[in-house]
C-alpha cells in the first residue's frame, strides 16, 4: 500500500491512540479530566478529545498535501518541522493553572499520542513516482 493511500488508516489511528489514552485516564484510572476556568469547569469526554484529534489529523493531512503540491521535493521536511513546531506549541496551555497534575499529564499524553502516529505516519517515506 502506498503512503498516500496509507493516509486515512494513520487518521484513524491518530484519533484512536488520545481516545485509549483518555480510556485509561479516567474510566480507568478513575481520574475525571477537568479544566477550572474561573467559576466554570470544563469536564474532558472521549467525544471532544475524538473530534479535536480528527480536525488536528486533517489540518496536518491538507498541509502535507499542500506542501507535496507546491513545494514536491522538501515536503516532507518542512512538513515534519511544522509538525513538530505545533508539537511544541500545543503544551503552551499546560503551564497556565485550572488543571491538577493527573490532568495535565493525560492531555500532555494525547498530544503525544497524536503526534506520535501523525509525525511519522504522514511524513515517512514519500511516495513512489507514479503512484497514487
Amino acid at each position: 500500500m502506498s503512503p498516500r493511500r496509507a493516509r486515512p488508516a494513520v487518521v484513524a489511528l491518530a484519533v484512536l491512540a488520545p481516545v485509549l489514552v483518555w480510556l485509561v485516564a479516567d474510566p480507568l484510572l478513575g481520574h475525571r479530566l477537568r479544566i477550572a476556568d474561573g467559576e466554570r469547569t470544563l469536564d474532558i469526554d472521549a467525544v471532544p478529545v475524538a473530534v479535536l484529534s480528527l480536525l488536528a489529523s486533517l489540518c496536518g493531512w491538507g498541509l502535507l498535501a499542500a506542501l507535496e503540491r507546491f513545494v514536491a521535493r522538501r515536503a516532507r521536511a518542512i512538513w515534519t518541522v511544522a509538525a513538530c513546531a505545533v508539537l511544541a506549541g500545543s503544551f503552551l496551555p499546560f503551564i497556565g493553572d485550572g488543571m491538577d497534575g493527573g490532568t495535565r499529564a493525560a492531555l500532555a499524553l494525547m498530544h503525544v499520542a497524536v503526534a506520535a502516529v501523525l509525525i511519522p505516519g504522514l511524513g515517512g517515506r514519500p511516495p513512489r513516482a507514479g503512484a497514487a
